[in-house]
């Protein structure tokens, strides 16, 4: 079985609530203590941050995990050595506009995810909503992904610190299924959801979203697996239009995968959030993509990815 470590980090330009709920990533959830747990690298952990020291917890990918290999993978994931002040200084730079989106959502920092979990995961956000994106990610995991094992005692203190009435923000008063659960699974393998049908995935409520995961699973496969894929994506000068090979992957989900899944930080995802913001922001008309994409380019550049994150978290606030 894994282990369980701590490990400690100063943060700045750093909020958990910012970060996880920003559209980013679907396998986090808040807790009635107020910590985040959730999966990541086959690894599950729980994060609380207060006066700018980050606590995590978590089960290590193996029994032979070192506490710098753990400590490495989430400093990673976390972009935890990147100066967002100076990308926040930069942005908002002759933008006034711009200065009271980054205000909203200061805390928010790009995770570095991994490309095949980005890749289900949007293709599977389509036309979706947030907490049904969740629910539908969960029911493939569960179903075709492989077991974390968690210590008991890990969600016995998460139960422990919950207060009794709830009272806190954001919840909608539905339990965690990380709380509740200690077996916990990972995103299945190309290989898994490649040998599937349509009808093995019916329970997992995907629509007209199945077929494209089997498929996408199939392509990647054919490339060699995901390694190949990811290499020749980081390579290319265009992976949004690489990524459009890929069954299911039109423009804006290729371009949340280039963001989060291959590191594209110039990548400018649009969809009807991003296109209320700027037209919000910027008095760009919402049925002009195109006019969105050049503006991000002439005035964001390669912050464009940041940019995004920043409008896209102060829109769902208004």
């Amino acid at each position: 079985m894994a282990d369980v470590m701590t490990v400690t980090f100063e943060v700045k330009d750093f909020h958990l609530a910012h970060i996880f709920d920003c559209g980013q990533c679907f396998r986090w959830n808040l807790q009635p203590d107020g910590s985040w747990t959730g999966i990541a690298g086959g690894r599950w952990a729980r994060m609380t941050e207060q006066d700018g020291v980050l606590v995590i917890t978590g089960t290590t990918a193996s029994a032979d995990e070192s506490e710098e290999e753990f400590r490495s993978f989430w400093y990673d994931y976390l972009d935890l050595g990147r100066d967002y002040g100076k990308i926040k200084r930069s942005l908002g730079r002759g933008d006034a506009a711009m200065r009271r989106a980054i205000k909203a959502g200061e805390g928010i920092r790009i995770l570095n995810q991994d490309l095949w979990e980005t890749m289900i995961s949007f293709i599977i956000s389509q036309n979706n909503n947030i907490p049904r994106i969740k629910g539908c990610i969960e029911a493939v995991c569960r179903q075709f992904g492989e077991t974390i094992e968690v210590p008991v005692h890990i969600f016995d203190t998460v139960r422990q610190d919950s207060p009794q009435d709830h009272d806190w923000p954001g919840f909608d008063g539905q339990p965690s299924p990380f709380v509740e659960s200690e077996k916990l699974y990972t995103i299945p393998e190309p290989e898994v959801l490649a040998s599937l049908t349509r009808e093995d995935l019916d329970g997992c409520r995907l629509g007209y979203r199945a077929p494209y995961l089997i498929e996408t699973a199939q392509q990647v496969l054919e490339m060699g697996g995901i390694k190949p894929v990811e290499n020749h994506l980081r390579q290319a000068e265009d992976p949004v239009a690489e990524l459009t090979y890929f069954a299911g992957v039109g423009p804006k989900v290729a371009s949340c995968i280039a963001l989060f899944g291959v590191g594209r930080y110039d990548a400018f995802p649009i969809d009807v959030w991003m296109r209320r913001a700027m037209h919000t922001v910027y008095n760009i008309e919402e049925n002009r993509v195109g006019e969105m994409q050049a503006y991000a380019r002439e005035h964001f550049g390669k912050y464009g990815g940041f940019a995004q994150q920043y409008l896209f978290y102060y829109m769902r606030g208004l």
